[in-house]
């Protein structure tokens, strides 16, 4: 059993007991949220807006020769355009690829004697919002071969086994590939929450997840779940790796960056395909964690006037307050000593002793910040 699955079993085992104790409080209390005023969350067609984003990361304590891989925005479709990269180093770099799912990368190799390692990366993107019309299906046939490729299983992600049990039983009376996707989202936001006590974006192993019952986790855990109950039931799904920028324009504090410091703003969304509709944006992760930290109350109705705006809105939609990396899984870094990673949205480094820790920014010392730049 690798790191990252232990850590993931021993933070479950920790959700879940927080969860119980919530479960003993009188009548829960959650059910019934306080009373709040409704709040808008409405992703409509707009503009492109221009983002720079940099990332600095400094080997504060170098030891031996060191590796630094930092992820490149490579997606470019009706939501993003990714755009020129640049960097500055100290070291030897090379802008790379994964070699098999077009993953971009940043490598940067440091000598056991360079003093003061660094790489600075920027990056440029435009973003803009997302949403999807429903009355008319206008959108041309995706290859067959794409469709196969977004059904398959992957090291965290299987199709078979409880996956499959459990989106079987959630779809059924489907007609649809709108109705299936539609059903699973709901089962998500209905069966999963939000954990907090999870590390970063967590791990994405949703068959441990669905078979010890433990379903708290963060967005790489719960659109994870999301994905692999749509592509065991044949619907094309995926995950989409990124990062939020600068504060949502609907005043969810939840679902904003800073730019000026975006530590811990990596953020996992997903996508379905729907006939005549393409790719189609999905985020039940987001609405958990409204749900779970947008107010000092765990809310668990979804018809909460906080919650029922976000939830409406992200099938089918989100906010273009965000850049995306890749979507790819199983990403293996060139010329690395570890393990493939599960995903591929925080910086990585290596050095003599292994791995440093992605999810402990201020250890590993790198920064992100990001830049609007107005026309």
């Amino acid at each position: 059993m690798t790191t990252v699955r232990r850590t993931f079993l021993k933070n479950s085992a920790a959700a879940a007991a927080a969860a119980a104790a919530a479960a003993v409080l009188p009548s829960l209390g959650f059910a019934q949220a306080p009373a709040a005023t409704r709040r808008e969350f409405a992703p409509q067609s707009s503009p492109w807006r221009t983002f720079e984003v940099t990332t600095r990361v400094d080997i504060v304590k170098p030891l031996g020769a060191t590796q630094v891989w930092l992820p490149v925005p490579s997606v470019n479709s009706d939501y993003q355009q990714s755009q020129e990269s640049s960097f500055f180093t100290n070291g030897t770099a090379q802008m790379s690829t994964d070699g098999t799912q077009g993953v971009k990368l940043l490598m940067v190799e440091f000598a056991a004697d360079q003093a003061k390692p660094f790489v600075e990366l920027t990056s440029r993107v435009q973003t803009q919002n997302r949403t999807t019309d429903w009355a008319h299906k206008t959108v041309p046939a995706e290859s067959a071969d794409t469709l196969r490729y977004y059904t398959r299983a992957t090291a965290l992600i299987p199709t078979d086994g409880i996956v499959r049990k459990t989106a079987l039983a959630a779809t059924q009376g489907a007609k649809t590939d709108v109705q299936k996707a539609q059903m699973l989202y709901d089962w998500t936001v209905a069966n999963t929450y939000r954990e907090p006590t999870v590390r970063g974006c967590g791990v994405g192993d949703i068959k441990t997840m669905l078979e010890t019952g433990n379903l708290g986790g963060k967005c790489a855990d719960l659109n994870a779940v999301f994905v692999g109950l749509c592509r065991s039931v044949g619907v094309p799904a995926r995950d989409v790796y990124g990062i939020r920028l600068v504060a949502s324009a609907f005043g969810y504090k939840e679902l904003s960056g800073n730019p000026a410091s975006l530590k811990g703003a990596q953020h996992c969304r997903s996508e379905v395909y729907l006939t005549g509709y393409g790719w189609v944006a999905m985020d039940p992760a987001d609405v958990a964690k409204v749900m779970r930290l947008e107010t000092s109350d765990w809310i668990k109705n979804i018809t909460n006037p906080v919650v029922a705006p976000v939830n409406k809105a992200l099938f089918g939609g989100w906010e273009g307050n965000w850049m995306a990396f890749n979507t790819a899984h199983d990403v293996a870094l060139p010329k690395s000593s570890g393990e493939k990673l599960g995903f591929f949205m925080y910086p990585m480094a290596e050095n003599i002793e292994g791995r440093f820790d992605p999810y402990a920014p201020d250890d590993f010392k790198y920064q992100i910040t990001a830049k609007e730049i107005k026309a």
